[in-house]
């Protein structure tokens, strides 16, 4: 067993690939400042393994704090997770992202350096790639994010790269996943976020539940079969899969960029049916105008993560809506 510091741990992917790691036999301490999360994510986490977790309160800029708790608890490697991810809200508050994301990872990259611990599994994005040139995106695509948020991922990234070549006795990870969906099949944690939600699957399951009146769906004039914008849904635990086969994957020192998704794009109408079709009523929707800067479509080339890690995602779309809609019903206002 080992000691793995994940930062984040209480948000909604870090909850999962927590439960994984438990699951594995992993010993787990989670440093969040609970700004976006709740603490009774980890409580669940803990209920749904039958094991306890090490939780710490603190700010990931934070440097001689994380310090403290990669020497006391003897970390051998740490997820990190923590960080802002709203697309639009970076656009809003461009410093605030670069100040928490990239100036956060910077401090938990010194503070790593100075313990003496050299494994790193990193939550980046696939908005690192930014305007398709081809499809499907593969890990050698052009990097070129159109956002602050995506940019702010790639500076990451680049810091990774270059502490690698610096000191080759590193083990890094560089994760770019895609949409991540659905929830933990016992409906203990899931997607609770706070406001209105950025992404499409934690709306509709709004308005399925009631909370919202109407989805927007925008724009319906995409060269996609249906018009729609098509995306790359991937389930959430396997994306927590995955981190876990990156981490076994990281057995002697490396630096790998590889993508996690699904391989199959699904319009924004197909995601609408199947989750009907989990919640077993119809999901009101209104069309209206492109928003400026989406796409018609993107999806990962998961080759490489099969031939480095040994993983493949393997939900379908369905089973995606019909665990976030366990989740949603059981929990209808989230951790509230």
């Amino acid at each position: 067993m080992t000691m793995i510091l994940v930062t984040g741990g209480a948000g909604y992917i870090g909850s999962h690939a927590c439960v994984a790691l438990l699951a594995a036999g992993e010993d787990v301490v989670v440093f969040d400042n609970f700004s976006n999360s709740s603490p009774i994510a980890l409580q669940r986490v803990q209920q749904i393994c039958g094991k306890s977790l090490i939780a710490v309160e603190g700010d990931i800029r934070d440097e001689r704090a994380i310090e403290q708790v990669l020497t006391q608890y003897n970390c051998t490697a740490v997820m990190h997770f923590a960080g802002l991810k709203s697309v639009q809200d970076s656009v809003a508050e461009p410093l605030e992202y670069y100040d928490q994301n990239v100036i956060g990872s910077h401090r938990l990259l010194r503070a790593m350096q100075r313990s003496g611990v050299k494994t790193m599994v990193f939550s980046s994005s696939a908005t690192v790639y930014g305007t398709p040139k081809f499809l499907p995106y593969t890990e050698d695509h052009p990097l070129n994010p159109v956002n602050p948020y995506g940019r702010t991922k790639l500076i990451i990234e680049d810091m990774l790269r270059d502490q690698y070549v610096s000191d080759p006795s590193w083990g890094i990870a560089i994760l770019r996943y895609f949409n991540p969906v659905g929830a933990h099949e016992s409906g203990l944690i899931g997607e609770d976020p706070r406001g209105v939600p950025n992404n499409l699957v934690p709306f509709v399951a709004q308005v399925a539940i009631g909370r919202r009146e109407r989805l927007n769906i925008w724009g319906a004039d995409y060269d996609t079969p249906d018009g729609t914008g098509v995306r790359d849904y991937i389930h959430v635990m396997d994306l927590a899969l995955g981190h876990l086969s990156a981490l076994k994957a990281l057995d002697s020192p490396k630096c790998f960029s590889v993508n996690l998704g699904t391989g199959t794009g699904s319009s924004v109408l197909e995601v609408v049916r199947a989750f009907e079709k989990a919640c077993g009523s119809t999901i009101p929707y209104d069309i209206k105008s492109r928003r400026p800067g989406d796409i018609d479509a993107y999806y990962a080339a998961t080759e490489t993560a099969s031939r480095l890690m040994g993983w493949t995602a393997a939900r379908s779309l369905e089973a995606m809506c019909a665990d976030h809609w366990r989740w949603q019903s059981n929990n209808p206002n989230g951790y509230c």
